[in-house]
């Protein structure tokens, strides 16, 4: 286990995370620039093409973002026409969301794009690597996995 009381090891530990992250992002960053987007869209459409029918309501809880901060960029993929939005059938204030072909699309090139990256990275790492890799991320997020019906539930 690393001594992160220790100020060296605790640079080493931030700045290989924030390397990492640069490098996970950029790719992405790029892709969606090219479109006006940013990643903040990426995360909305990453949820909707997870989790279709998703509520509004279900998607804050998600991202961990008020409302006010949704609505533009929601508002946005809307009027690309990335994102749906239907009126729920048992209530009608009720907004589901969904994502649409050419939103799927998109999201599923950023994601391809990320996951090579991952690939590479965890092929290099090895096994034991990864899973402790998901293990501080899991630790990092305050969450343990669970099953996807328990994941559309919990928002």
């Amino acid at each position: 286990m690393l001594d992160l009381k220790s100020p060296t090891t605790q640079q080493a530990a931030m700045e290989a995370f924030f390397f990492g992250y640069q490098a996970f992002t950029a790719k992405a960053d790029e892709m969606l620039a090219r479109r006006g987007l940013s990643r903040v869209h990426q995360r909305i459409l990453f949820f909707i093409a997870k989790y279709p029918g998703l509520s509004v309501k279900q998607l804050l809880g998600y991202l961990g973002v008020s409302k006010q901060a949704l609505s533009t960029p929601l508002r946005q993929l809307q009027e690309m026409h990335l994102v749906s939005s239907a009126a729920a059938t048992e209530d009608k204030r009720k907004r589901l969301l969904g994502i649409t072909a050419e939103g799927a699309k998109l999201e599923q090139a950023l994601r391809r794009e990320q996951a090579k990256l991952l690939q590479r990275a965890f092929a290099e790492a090895g096994e034991e690597a990864v899973r402790g890799w998901l293990e501080v991320n899991l630790a990092l997020s305050g969450k343990r996995q669970v099953s996807s019906d328990q994941e559309r539930q919990s928002p």
